[in-house]
Formats: C-alpha cells, sequence, structure tokens
C-alpha cells in the first residue's frame, strides 16, 4: 500500500522550478493586464470626476508622480510570484493551480481600495471624509 505523504511528495518531485515558473508566468501575465486596465479606469474616472480641477494634475510632477504610482502597483503585483511559487512546490499544488484566482481577486481589490483612497486625495480632496 502507497503511503499518502510519499505520494505526495513524489508528485511534488516530478515537478520541476522552472516548469513551476513559467506556470506562474502564463497564469499572473495576462492577468496583469486587467489588473491595469481596472485601475487605469479608476484613476480615469476620478480624474474625470474631479474636472475641471483635477487638469492642475496635468503637470510634469503630476506625470512622474503617476508613473512612480504605477510601477509600485506592478511591483505589489509582483508579490503574487512569491506565493504562487511556494504554493506550487508544497503538496497542495493542484488544489492551490484550481483556487488561486481568489489571491488574484483578494489582490485587485485590495489594489482597488488603495487606488480609491490616492486619487481621491489627489483629484477630490474636498469631498474626503
Amino acid at each position: 500500500m502507497i503511503d499518502p505523504e510519499q505520494h505526495q511528495t513524489a508528485t511534488v518531485a516530478k515537478v520541476t522550478l522552472r516548469e513551476i515558473i513559467t506556470d506562474g508566468i502564463r497564469f499572473w501575465e495576462p492577468l496583469r493586464l486587467l489588473y491595469n486596465g481596472a485601475l487605469t479606469a479608476m484613476v480615469a474616472a476620478y480624474f474625470c470626476a474631479g474636472l475641471p480641477q483635477s487638469r492642475s494634475f496635468l503637470s510634469v510632477d503630476g506625470c512622474f508622480g503617476l508613473i512612480v504610482l504605477a510601477v509600485l502597483a506592478n511591483l505589489c503585483y509582483c508579490a503574487a510570484y512569491i506565493v504562487d511559487i511556494f504554493a506550487q512546490l508544497s503538496g497542495f499544488r493542484e488544489t492551490w493551480r484550481k483556487w488561486r484566482g481568489l489571491l488574484f481577486a483578494v489582490g485587485l481589490l485590495f489594489a482597488g481600495i488603495i487606488a480609491r483612497f490616492i486619487v481621491m486625495s489627489v483629484f477630490l480632496p474636498n469631498q474626503l471624509g
């Protein structure tokens, strides 16, 4: 009779780190477009809601600030790779692969909340409170 613990270890050992990383890239990178698109739509919506006052943000410094925030948002997105690789190296690889979309949804929600507070403070400062 096969010990379940040995079977799990054998199953995990068959998958190489290269395959796990490739699987992660295939899963996460197409979703990065959705992530960036959702955050961009939120910024654009708050910019439009704050017109005409939000036009003052259209300066070199304002654009540089926006670029820095976009880079930081994408850096935070990369944190999903750490969780993904760790989970795929565990004995729960197949279960994780079925449910990792939930991590994307939670991460997108969290990023959206943070982005909302930042853009409201920039484009609608009088409506915070």
